[in-house]
This record gives structure tokens, sequence and C-alpha cells, in this order.
């Protein structure tokens, strides 16, 4: 088992992993002999800056076994590229999936580390074509370096951003096939009009429309959206942990209240799952 401070909030994370994976993930690698649930995520499933994220509130309340697959900045490509969580996912009788942002992935204009997606690898050639102007020396990080490129030039960012929309609706179908039997997917974002240049489209999860949503809704057996509201973002934030330095990162999180509507929205999905087992 191992520990772990994520950023400087001084909040203490029990890390776990799994099979030969290069991943550490929330809490100690569980037992996973009786029918379990399994939840694939970001930053939110995870539960940055929240000693009680929505996974442990659901084990607690239902009894169920729930593996803690969150990554604090990943795409699904740190899932999909990794055999112990695709194995696990297989075999649990309800895989849930966070819908994440999709600036996160490797795609035709940059590369991303495997592991830790949202460090900028390198720009490829053809980004460099369209953006000939900008030195990507200079970014170590995929939202710094894309906001970079907005301001260079809204026009040209729009064929970036359609890109990287085109790879997450591909990478997301590949993951979504993978598994036996169609997970749950959850969206939990606060509501905006996904098609507006707004600061709500910088939130996680970062470029994803709802059109992008029903075009995998298919290969899941539901859609649980929560989107809390200004109240409840507010109130839920109160709870966070996190040093004043972190303060605009902890604004990025959906906070308590959200992670408890999701408890209660997924909590008997996955009991009822449970007792019918893998084959259910």
């Amino acid at each position: 088992m191992k520990h772990a401070v994520i950023g400087r909030s001084g909040l203490q994370y029990e890390l776990g992993s799994y099979g030969f994976s290069r991943l550490t993930f929330r809490r100690p690698r569980r037992t996973l002999d009786a029918p379990y649930a399994a939840f694939v995520g970001g930053a939110e499933t995870f539960g940055k800056f929240l000693e009680d994220p929505f996974v442990d509130r659901i084990e607690r309340r239902t009894g169920v076994t729930c593996v803690n697959f969150g990554i604090v900045n990943a795409g699904i490509g740190a899932h999909l590229g990794d055999s112990a969580v695709m194995a696990t996912c297989h075999d649990a009788a309800l895989t849930v999936v966070e819908l994440m942002g999709a600036h996160n992935l490797s795609n035709r204009f940059y590369q991303v580390h495997p592991r830790r997606n949202d460090r900028f690898v390198r720009a490829t050639p053809l980004l460099q074509e369209v953006y000939d102007e900008v030195d990507f020396a200079d970014f170590v990080f995929t939202r710094h370096m894309l906001a970079a490129l907005r301001s260079v030039c809204p026009k040209r960012f729009e064929i970036v951003r359609r890109e990287l929309r085109r790879v997450w609706v591909e990478r997301m179908t590949e993951f979504l096939s993978e598994l036996p039997r169609k997970p749950l997917l959850l969206w939990l974002a606060p509501r905006h009009d996904d098609e507006a240049e707004t600061d709500a489209e910088w939130m996680e999860p970062l470029f994803v429309t709802s059109g992008m949503i029903e075009k995998i809704r298919p290969l899941g057996r539901g859609l649980i959206e929560i989107c809390p509201d200004a109240k409840s973002l507010e109130v839920g934030r109160r709870v966070l942990v996190h040093e004043p330095g972190e303060a605009k990162a902890a604004n990025l999180m959906m906070g308590a209240d959200a992670h408890e509507q999701v408890a209660r929205a997924i909590g008997p999905i996955v009991a009822s799952f449970a007792d019918r087992g893998p084959g259910g």
C-alpha cells in the first residue's frame, strides 16, 4: 500500500495497484472474489481534494466492493492502454465510466504521455504547420498549450478542437466496445451551452458536447447526468481540502454535493447488478 499527497493540499490518499499495472489508484488493492463494480474516470472519480468521493459513498451504502480507477488529469487513453484495468473492468458486475475530457488524448496534432495524459509530449509536423509561429517547446501541459493556441488564432484552433472531438468519440467507442457488458455512463458537469465559447466550456470534461455523447450512448446501458447548479457547486466546494494556492484547481471540481448526487443516483444500480453477478 502506498500513501501520496496530490498537490499541496495535505490530504492523504491511500493508493494501490492491480496486476502489472504501472498506474496507481485511490485506495489499496481490493479483493475481487465477490461481484464488484469498477469505476473508470478522471479527477472526479478519483475524488481529488475530497475525503469522501462518490465511489466510497456507494461502497459504504451498498456493501458492494467498488474499485476506483479514477486518475487525476487522465483521458480514456490511460485506461485503454492498461491491461490490468481492462481485465478488471471485463470481469466486473458493472462498470461505470465517467465521461472525461477530449484534450488529454494523443491525436494527429500532438502526443500526450501514456499515463500522465495531461503532459504534452510533442507537437506533430501537422500542428507545427498549422501554427508555424508557435514554439511548442514552451509547453508542458495540454490545457496550457490549447489555451495558447486559441489565443493565437481562434479560427485555426477550431481545426484542432474538431480533431480532439473526433478522437474522443473514436477512443471511447474502442474502450466501451472492449467490455463484455454494457457500462453505465456518467456525465458529471455544470450545465451549459456546449457549442458556445464560455468559461464553462473549459471545465471538465473539456470540449465534450451532447452530440458526442449521443454517438457513444448506444454502447452504454444508460447515461446518468449530474449537472449541479451554481449554488450546489458553491456549497459542495466548501468542504474540499486544499491550500490557498490550489483554489483555482479546486474551483474546477464539482464538490461534495455533486458527489452525493452521483452516489444517490448510481448506488441502487450498483446494488442491483452486484446481486446478479458478472453475468447479469
